[in-house]
């Protein structure tokens, strides 16, 4: 059987899954559409979470940032993890006793007022737009390699399923549709991890296998990743390079951020109970572990492996013991099919500059490494993989490991899942705002629940429309553009629920001018480094870090924002009247846990 045909059976089998648990769990009131009812488990929220949270950022694009970056790079995973731990503490169990279904609607509600709800529909939708174009690109991605289609036409095919499934199920088909996508993508990541560091360092567990003994060499796998790596004249892998404000602020971006996100945030508003609201962000934490401690291991084995296979002598202990890999091999060998494979696609790229018949891998930047003398020595002409990008690390792992067919389709049905899993949950997240805050709350209160349901459904098919188009050029790899989402959700949500739940005095006032002016100037950071729009070549100034305001860079300034946030609300409170007695009651009740069990549903 040829691996396109195993991978369209793998990926069939998973997408006709996914559509019959739609079907079977298909929504039928607004209660099930935003909420799933608050019938879900805790356990099973828990899983459903994350695998709503584990998105292509953190399935496809993370160990790849790590594996062409290294320690400076694990920010990712403390700041995503973090903010679990915020939400759990601070924002999870309040939001579910206040017993709504959107996030605009508490700030509306809080913050007495229908302008401020309607800034939170925006600032939601930024965010969660922002954050979905991230999921498209990985759709784009994984469908281009594995189905051999084009980008564009793989990200119509994963709007399709979405469509199929979230408009259907709501909250609820989404829900039980996450759980069964959290086993696919946390099996898909797991395998293929267990296969290379055994093929590496000999352990069975890959969390071990990256602080092992490399076995063909008989040093620690991380020391000879190392010397590899410097050899060919790249930062040392564990080295901290960046700036440590920045590293700092980054982190601190992802915490809130992931405690300001919307999508994150609803999934614990379809628990029964208060008390399950918690329990659910611990579950959460545990399934998402299971991926997170893998990561740094698959990054890892994956630049080695990437450097073996160009430098065939770095696998023997000597780099330069051997030419690099031959062009020749390149179009023939069968265990360099995937070069073959993932140049198709436009994401793996080289040139033969000097004509030798050989293709280069080093860091020509660095005219003091060894890669240097050796390139003098044999006349070349400068690095010659000029393209690796670093998405597409995870999803060739397997196939520059050599490892059986079954399992780069199922590394690719994993791909789809984590990121189709993600885009639904942001999807539902818009749809809320637009029919459930937007039209039902401000243009259109009397509507029926049969109309609001079908506008629900109406707003989320166009969401999909929207992303997908957006989808089709994106700002930058799946995990950057998400970081960006996070820096928003940091610089206006966050702090937004934060006041609302543990200040009185915050007035509706503060409040919005607290998130207009956070978000603001978090996105004025941003276009004026990225790109107006991200539009190539409309940066004000240079995304380089001379460049950036003392040192942070864009995906930091939502720390910053965030500060920002706090500070305009605080002085603007203080400087208007006291929120009504009412109001300062309903924070009084969110906040005491008497009777929180007994929320009452919406």
């Amino acid at each position: 059987m040829s691996q396109f045909t195993l991978n369209l059976l793998v990926i069939g089998a998973s997408f006709a899954l996914y559509i019959g648990i739609a079907i079977w769990a298909r929504a039928g009131s607004t209660a099930e559409f935003y909420a799933a009812n608050r019938g879900v488990s805790p356990v099973m929220n828990g899983m459903a979470t994350a695998a709503d949270w584990m998105s292509a950022a953190s399935f496809i694009s993370m160990a790849g940032l790590i594996a062409f970056t290294g320690y400076d790079n694990s920010t990712y995973l403390m700041g995503w993890t973090g903010g679990y731990v915020l939400l759990a503490l601070l924002l999870a169990p309040y939001l579910r006793k206040f017993g709504k279904f959107t996030v605009p609607e508490f700030i509306g509600d809080r913050f007495y007022s229908p302008t401020a709800r309607i800034i939170g529909v925006i600032c939601l939708l930024i965010v969660s737009i922002t954050y979905v174009i991230g999921q498209m690109t990985g759709v784009g991605v994984t469908f281009s390699r594995y189905l051999e289609v084009s980008n564009s036409t793989g990200l119509w095919i994963g709007a399709a399923l979405v469509f199929c499934y979230a408009v259907l199920g709501g909250m609820k088909g989404i829900t039980y549709t996450q759980v069964a996508q959290y086993i696919v993508l946390i099996t898909a990541y797991t395998i293929p991890a267990i296969f290379i560091s055994l093929q590496l360092t000999g352990n069975f567990l890959p969390q071990l296998g990256l602080f092992g003994t490399h076995d063909a060499t008989g040093v620690s796998f991380l020391t000879k990743l190392n010397q590899i790596v410097t050899d060919l004249g790249f930062r040392e892998y564990t080295a901290h390079h960046n700036s440590t404000l920045d590293m700092v602020l980054f982190t601190l971006a992802l915490m809130i951020g992931t405690a300001g996100l919307p999508h994150v945030i609803i999934r614990f508003f379809t628990v029964p109970k208060v008390s399950d609201a918690r329990k659910s962000a611990g579950w959460a934490l545990v399934f998402i572990a299971l991926l997170y401690t893998v990561a740094p291991a698959v990054g890892a084995m994956a630049r080695f492996n990437l450097t073996a296979t160009m430098w065939p002598g770095a696998q023997a202990g000597d780099t330069f013991s051997e030419p690099a890999v031959s062009l020749e091999a390149i179009e023939t060998a069968p265990e360099l099919a995937w070069m073959r494979n993932w140049q198709t696609t436009g994401l793996l790229a080289w040139e033969d500059k000097n004509g030798d018949g050989r293709i280069q891998y080093y860091n020509d930047a660095n005219p003091d490494s060894p890669a240097a003398a050796v390139a003098v020595e044999r006349e070349l002409a400068g690095n010659e993989l000029t393209t690796v990008n670093n998405d597409i690390m995870v999803l060739a792992n397997p196939e520059i490991a050599n490892l059986p067919g079954w399992v780069i389709a199922v590394v690719a049905a994993g791909g789809l899942a984590a990121a189709l899993s993600t885009a639904a949950g942001l999807l539902l997240a818009i749809s809320g705002a637009v029919s459930h805050d937007l039209i039902k709350g401000t243009l259109r209160p009397n509507i029926s629940e049969k109309g609001e349901l079908m506008a629900a459904r109406v707003s989320m098919a166009i969401s999909i429309l929207v992303a997908t188009i957006l989808g089709l050029n994106p700002p930058g790899f799946a995990a950057q553009t998400v970081a960006l989402a996070f820096g928003l959700a940091a610089s206006s949500i966050f702090p937004v629920l934060m006041m609302g739940i543990f200040s009185k005095r915050v007035t509706r006032e503060g409040a919005i001018a607290g998130m207009v002016a956070g978000m603001a100037v978090t996105i004025l950071y941003i276009f004026t480094y990225k790109g107006w729009f991200f539009v190539a070549g409309t940066n004000m100034l240079p995304d380089t870090a001379d460049a950036w305001l003392f040192g942070i860079s864009p995906a930091s300034f939502g720390t910053v924002g965030a500060l920002i946030n706090f500070a305009v609300a605080y002085v603007v409170s203080q400087a208007t009247q006291r929120p009504p007695a009412h109001v300062q009651e309903l924070v009084e009740s969110i906040r005491v846990p008497r009777g929180a069990g007994d929320a009452v549903a919406h």
